[in-house]
């Protein structure tokens, strides 16, 4: 990532940051944030195998079986 598109993304996250701010306590801030930043990163690291996931899902729904072995294997992770 080039610096001037890692200081557009920095210059949006404050832009966000700064609108949040007039809803939230800043000692609330910070419980608001967080899990919505571990959320987003969760979703970028399962992004690549998302459409798999999905697909697998619907293979098997509305069957009663337990599908947690497939989905793994669809993903790629344990």
């Amino acid at each position: 990532m080039n610096i001037s598109k890692h200081a557009e993304l920095a210059n949006h996250a404050w832009s966000v940051a700064d609108l949040l701010r007039g809803d939230y306590r800043q000692s609330d801030y910070g419980k608001v944030i967080l899990p919505f930043t571990v959320l987003r990163r969760l979703e970028c690291v399962l992004e690549p195998t998302r459409d798999k996931v999905v697909e697998t899902v619907a293979r098997f729904a509305g069957q009663e079986i337990d599908t947690d072995h497939f989905l793994r294997k669809a993903s790629g992770n344990s």
